[in-house]
């Protein structure tokens, strides 16, 4: 079973500018996703889908493949990851190479590790799921949750205003740091949440979305932690 990983990181980045290769307590933010996918052995294969030729580049110094670059239209601001994702696999076919399942791993994605993404992979693989995604706990039951219209505060479920916290049921949310599919299946459906779906359920001190600045800075605190504490 061919197992492929894709590392999506365009050059175009405008809330944190560089930011796929922004420096990360000591190296680029995504040479932290290439050293996991190589230490794996998970895939036959990591590869990084870029337009910009300084992440080709640095790709390339840490490991990772660049077969090709990435196409104009999967390069600007609205090209999503599902299309980028079906671009690369379609690439390979066009040389000749197939995969079974593929990886889609994110580049700002410092607190995956190599032992993770193992333990994914074969999840799935020993599933008769279409796909695989890592979730977390919403830290505060959004059942409880509270919208502000015309100045004033308004239960979204008035049902639970009076509920403890702990006697609601649990949700989660996508981590946003990769996703494990079958190929077939991805390519039918075109959504890397198939419907065949399992959860892969992530402690909240690996998961830290990094859109801003002060995200950034958390990230930093929050992996020096797990660093310390030998979970990095």
């Amino acid at each position: 079973m061919k197992t492929l990983c894709i590392i999506t990181a365009r050059g175009g980045s405008k809330r944190i500018p560089g930011k796929n290769i922004k420096d990360f307590l000591g190296k680029p933010i995504i040479a932290y996703s290439i050293k996991a996918a190589l230490a794996s052995h998970a895939f036959d294969e990591v590869m990084v889908s870029t337009d910009s030729e300084e992440i080709a580049n640095i790709a390339l110094e840490y490991g990772a493949k660049v077969p090709f670059k990435r196409s104009s239209e999967n390069a600007n601001d609205f090209a999503v990851t599902r299309d980028v994702c079906k671009d690369v696999i379609e690439s390979y076919r066009e040389i000749g190479k197939d995969f079974d399942i593929f990886a889609c791993l994110y580049p700002t994605a410092p607190f995956v590790t190599a032992v993770r993404l193992w333990d994914a992979v074969n999840r799935l693989k020993e599933s008769d799921a279409y796909s695989l995604v890592p979730v977390v706990k919403f830290s505060f039951a959004p059942q409880r949750g509270v919208v502000i219209r015309d100045g004033l505060m308004e239960w979204v479920n008035p049902e639970f205003a009076q509920t403890r916290s702990q006697d609601l049921e649990p949700i989660y949310h996508d981590c946003g740091q990769f996703y494990i599919e079958r190929t077939e299946p991805f390519l039918r459906e075109f959504t890397l949440v198939t419907s065949k779906t399992i959860p892969y359920v992530l402690p909240e001190e690996e998961v830290q979305d990094i859109d801003t600045y002060s995200d950034w800075q958390i990230a930093e605190m929050k992996y020096e932690l797990l660093r310390n504490s030998g979970n990095v």
